[in-house]
C-alpha cells in the first residue's frame, strides 16, 4: 500500500501553474522534522510535494512559506534524462488531502507551536470548510464541579 502522511512547514510560496491541457498543478516543497534523541540538533528532510486540480488551487490560495500543512498522498517515482546526457531519478510525493495545522494567527507567530486547532482542509473527496473546529475550553474547576458517580446499584443495566 502507497501511503504517505507529512506534517511539516512550506519551504517557499507554492506556485500555481497549468498543464497544455488546462490542469492545475502546483509544486512545493515541505521541511518535516526528523525524530531526534534528547540533546541532539534537530534535523528536518525537504520533501517534494505535487498537488493537482482543486487541492494545487487550495494549496496556493491559502498557504504561504513558513505555514505548518499537513498532507496525505502516495509516492511517486519516476526518471529522466538530463541535458548533459546522465539519468536522474525523481521522488515526489502527491498530495489527495491537505489540511491547515495551525491558525492564521499563530502561522506568523512561531515556527515551533504544536496548535492543530485549524481542521480545515481540501482533498479530491471532500470541500473546504470555512470556518474552524471550535477548540475545546477547561478550566481547573472545583470539586464541586463535579457529580457523584452512581453505584452499581443505581445503573439501569
Amino acid at each position: 500500500m502507497n501511503n504517505v502522511s507529512l506534517i511539516g512547514r512550506l519551504t517557499a510560496d507554492p506556485e500555481l501553474r497549468h498543464t497544455q491541457s488546462g490542469v492545475a498543478m502546483a509544486r512545493f516543497t515541505v521541511a518535516v522534522d526528523r525524530r531526534v534523541k534528547a540533546g541532539e540538533e534537530r534535523q528536518a528532510d525537504f520533501i517534494s510535494v505535487t498537488a493537482w486540480r482543486q487541492t494545487a488551487e487550495f494549496v496556493c490560495k491559502y498557504f504561504s512559506k513558513g505555514n505548518r500543512i499537513a498532507l496525505t498522498g502516495s509516492i511517486r517515482t519516476g526518471s529522466y534524462t538530463a541535458q548533459d546526457g546522465s539519468k536522474r531519478y525523481t521522488t515526489d510525493v502527491w498530495a489527495d488531502n491537505v489540511e491547515f495545522c495551525e491558525s492564521k494567527n499563530s502561522s506568523s507567530s512561531s515556527y515551533d507551536n504544536n496548535n492543530y486547532g485549524g481542521g480545515n482542509s481540501y482533498s479530491r473527496q471532500q470541500s473546504y470548510r470555512s470556518e474552524p473546529a471550535p477548540a475545546p475550553s477547561y478550566s481547573s474547576g472545583n470539586v464541586e464541579d463535579f457529580a457523584d458517580m452512581p453505584t452499581d446499584e443505581d445503573l439501569p443495566f
